[in-house]
């Protein structure tokens, strides 16, 4: 007897819109499990500190997707304008939601607003969620695989990755030398609806804005920039910060002050070769972790989600027949996509904080094209706002 027809590991968006997905699919849905790793619980100061800080821009195809699922937070700020520049040199791209005849190009939600979400509708699905230490493949068995988490042993006929975290699984690895800080600022002058990506040398900066608690708009910063200055920006006092940001961003917002605590973190690009392994399959960070120009990191992975939920369907009608030719399927139409958005996430970056000047002219140029030619923008800008769906 297998114990379970499929297990996912790794809770966090991606997973739990998985779990939904297959949840509404499957005749029985206790037969699905996903494994969560428990996290002690924070202090009220640190669940403050984290609460808005950490925020996610999901585009109109993923609110589409999770709409479905009605686990779509009703708070967000709604973008209807990007505004892409480089610092210190001439060009720059509008890109308008009426460009592509949909209400919004991306709403921004704080990442507790939306992983509520998703578990208030997990409780409602009949999903097995089990806590406990990080879960791992133990063996394999006729028609299965063994799993342990914590003194919990079981099996299941197909396992999904869906956790981010570094494996033996052969991948290409990139280290931007760049940190990303991240913070919640208030503009003297804000633009209702409005995104913001500026390229520096040291790497993008980007505003999105962010409706919080009392409807007041603010706006989630991510500011990219070399280990150094991230470490001199996070030791500056909260005044310091805001004059060195005022100075990177320029005045189009009016003075931008800081109202959040500052988090840092590394970045670094981990393409996973192959997604695909024995009655086993990787998606979101676990198959991607990608640089967070353009936020495709987790609009990719609802992708993903959604793509094998749907090449799933008729296999989990029959799980004792073997999964591999669905797997296979599902990678092969996954491939497409999942290389064009790590290509120009991977080349933004880098290209516009080479600190040559020829090259610095040349991208000025490339935005000027893109913003007075909609031919050369819109294919880029449905890759972002939809991406390539098979």
């Amino acid at each position: 007897m297998i114990d379970s027809d499929i297990t996912i590991l790794g809770a966090g968006p991606v997973g739990a819109t998985l779990s939904l997905l297959l949840a509404s699919r499957m005749p029985d849905p206790t037969r699905l499990r996903l494994c969560r790793v428990a996290r002690p619980p924070r202090p009220a100061d640190q669940v403050a500190t984290a609460t808005g800080v950490r925020s996610l821009a999901l585009n109109h195809g993923s609110r589409t997707l999770l709409e479905s699922l009605g686990a779509w937070p009703a708070q967000g700020a709604r973008i209807h304008t990007i505004h892409v520049s480089q610092r210190g040199r001439l060009g720059r791209t509008l890109i308008r939601h009426t460009d592509f005849d949909v209400p919004e190009l991306g709403t921004v939600h704080a990442y507790d607003q939306l992983a509520a979400m998703l578990d208030q509708a997990l409780a409602a699905s009949g999903v097995q969620v089990l806590e406990g230490p990080p879960a791992a493949i133990t063996g394999e068995i006729q028609g299965g695989l063994r799993l342990a988490q914590g003194d919990a042993l079981w099996t299941s006929r197909l396992v999904v990755r869906a956790e981010g975290g570094a494996d033996a699984a052969p991948a290409i690895e990139r280290e931007y030398d760049q940190h990303a800080i991240l913070t919640t600022v208030q503009a003297s002058a804000p633009l209702d609806g409005w995104a913001w990506e500026r390229f520096t040398r040291d790497g993008p900066l980007a505003l999105l804005p962010l409706r919080q608690a009392g409807s007041q708009t603010t706006h989630s910063l991510v500011w990219c920039c070399r280990p150094a200055q991230a470490r001199a920006l996070m030791a500056t006092s909260t005044a310091g910060f805001a004059e060195a940001l005022n100075t990177a961003f320029g005045a189009r917002l009016g003075r931008l002050g800081v109202t959040g605590p500052r988090l840092v973190q590394p970045l670094r690009l981990r393409w996973r070769r192959e997604t695909l392994g024995p009655r086993r399959i990787a998606i979101g960070n676990a198959a991607q972790t990608l640089h967070p120009v353009a936020g495709q990191g987790l609009n990719l992975g609802l992708r993903d989600a959604a793509q094998l939920a749907h090449e799933l369907g008729p296999w989990l009608a029959r799980p004792e027949a073997d999964p591999m030719p669905v797997l296979r399927r599902y990678a092969d139409r996954r491939r497409a996509d999942r290389l064009i958005s790590g290509a120009v996430t991977d080349l933004l970056p880098r290209v516009f904080s080479t600190g040559l000047s020829p090259v610095e002219h040349a991208c000025g140029l490339a935005l000027l094209a893109l913003d007075t030619l909609p031919g050369l923008r819109s294919p880029l800008t449905r890759q972002l706002l939809l991406g390539l769906r098979s």
